[in-house]
């Protein structure tokens, strides 16, 4: 691993030896103020801002270059607010990033780092964190690794994710301005994480659910040449990858005019006017397009779109030619998290829910062809045989529609897209599943999200599970730095081997994937009917 560049020490150190005290930053547009704690041994900028305010003609739009700070030197010790969500708070000023690391001076070699995007289906969550900050149990699971994790915002709902051809033809608005967001924390990330003592050639991109998804986007952005290059790493933990529309068509253009409508901004000028109207209008306009196609058609409406600039090609597509950003890719999803997502209504007998669902199989087929509306008969059929009444996968055998309707949607939304990514990696591809009960959505995310008893009631599944995390992210092995014994496995190389690893309650396994691969090859080949 290479030595800082710099003749002195960008990051300065006003207190005791090892970051005991305050910090400062010194950046071309700002110094900023970061601090230190003892207790978790690390030094950290809970905010500094890496885009200008994307307000007034600049909603909508790709980030601009943060603001110079001419006033002093800027305080990065406090927590920086969400942006706008579905209910009543966060701001439209949220272009903010936090960063935290074991202290490092520039006599120190530096370090690999771990760009992190926040979940939340890509209509709510945030970036700011408090102390101990989210991944902490990563980096703290062995002294082996050293490596910086950034936490950057990024906009979600209307304000990250608005489609259409107004957007399009704006040249003061973008599509997925909130993929621009991440893409612009990662320039930052690039140009500035060797002041903190990261190495810009050795970056990880991590997320789950939304997260991870944004962490596909990336991956695929550019038609897979994104330059400079911004990572060579990537962990998608349960990918949140719904349907991907051209932003003009008219599954998406709808989602644009309803949401005018809704604003009381139609007509001609219908853009500038959603511009110039208060935040909480548009916020309650979003969350009224968020749950409109909850267990029809989708599970939400906002969504990236394929824009034919950052994305050029749907996942299915660019991974099937390759067009990706990385040389390692690692894909996690969870045995039992599409049914986070179906109709519960499948589970009983009689009808419930609106729209009702029940557990008949004539209630089963309803639910299918309302997911896959676009998709024809003959392809539908497939899918029943591929997916019979009663069947199995990798590490489960069912008998009830809720099981298969949760399959079809794991699969076509979370497993396949991790599987695809990790596997159209340009080198080494690990694919695991996550099988502890409940093995939800989410469920995962107990051993390396936040610190918490099981991580120290539990070693055996926090060092093999949360321990591969952590070698991946400063190796790009997962098995280069493994905390267990000979008597576990480690991750398997998918590609060379077509294997996964499995994290069960006692311990971990590897098994085949010929059902994965056999369903997610198929899902690739009619992509253009989901679409995906």
């Amino acid at each position: 691993m290479k030595l800082s560049s710099f003749a002195t020490s960008l990051i300065v150190f006003a207190g005791p030896a090892f970051g005991e005290g305050t910090l400062t930053a010194q950046l071309d547009y700002g110094t900023f103020e970061g601090a230190y704690s003892s207790t978790y041994n690390i030094s950290y900028w809970m905010k500094i801002p890496f885009g200008a305010p994307p307000v007034g003609k600049n909603r909508f739009r790709a980030p601009q270059p943060p603001l110079p700070i001419t006033n002093g030197t800027y305080n990065s010790t406090q927590k920086f607010d969400f942006c706008p969500q579905r209910t009543v708070n966060g701001t439209e000023d949220c272009l903010y990033l936090g960063l935290y690391s074991r202290p490092w001076t520039s006599d120190q070699a530096l370090r690999p780092v771990v760009v992190v995007f926040f979940g939340g289906a890509f209509i709510q969550g945030g970036g700011s964190f408090a102390i101990p900050p989210a991944g902490y149990p990563v980096l703290n699971v062995s002294d082996t690794n050293d490596f910086i994790f950034v936490y950057p915002n990024y906009r979600v709902n209307a304000f990250g994710f608005l489609p259409g051809k107004e957007i399009a033809d704006d040249p003061y608005s973008d599509l997925n301005a909130g993929l621009l967001d991440q893409q612009a924390a990662l320039q930052w990330t690039h140009k500035y994480i060797e002041h903190f003592g990261g190495d810009p050639t050795q970056v990880s991109i991590w997320g789950q659910s939304a997260g991870a998804g944004s962490v596909v986007a990336q991956v695929i952005a550019n038609g897979g040449h994104t330059t400079p290059r911004l990572f060579n790493r990537a962990l998608a933990s349960s990918p949140f990858w719904p349907k991907t529309y051209k932003y003009d068509a008219p599954q998406a253009q709808s989602i644009y005019d309803t949401f005018a409508s809704l604003t009381n901004c139609t007509g001609p000028s219908s853009l500038q006017c959603l511009k110039t109207v208060d935040v909480q209008t548009l916020r309650t306009a979003a969350l009224y397009l968020s749950g409109s196609h909850t267990y029809n058609t989708s599970s939400y409406s906002w969504a990236p779109v394929i824009d034919g600039h950052f994305l050029r090609e749907p996942l299915s597509l660019a991974t099937a030619q390759r067009k990706v950003n990385i040389d390692q890719g690692f894909g996690m999803y969870n045995l039992h998290e599409g049914e986070n997502f179906v109709p519960p209504g499948l589970q009983n007998a009689t009808d419930t829910g609106s729209p009702p669902f029940n557990s008949t199989i004539a209630s089963f087929q309803t639910w299918l062809r309302g997911y896959l509306p676009d998709m024809s008969e003959h392809n539908l059929q497939r899918v029943l045989r591929l997916y019979p009444a009663s069947g199995a996968a990798e590490e489960l055998v069912y008998n009830t529609s809720y099981v298969r309707a949760g399959l079809i949607y794991r699969d076509t939304v979370l497993a396949c897209p991790a599987y695809w990514m990790a596997r159209s990696s340009r080198k080494h591809a690990y694919v695991g599943e996550y099988t502890i009960d409940p093995a939800r959505h989410g469920s995962d995310t107990e051993w390396w999200n936040q610190v918490n008893s099981i991580q120290r009631s539990d070693p055996l599944i926090y060092d093999g599970y949360t321990g591969a995390f952590a070698s991946f992210f400063q190796t790009g092995d997962p098995n280069a730095h493994k905390l267990t014994n000979t008597s576990q496995p480690g991750v398997p190389e998918s590609n060379l081997l077509n294997e996964e690893f499995v994290i069960k309650e006692n311990g971990f396994t590897t098994v085949p994937t010929s059902i994965l691969g056999k369903r997610c090859d198929f899902w690739k080949s009619v992509a253009i009917e989901i679409p995906e």
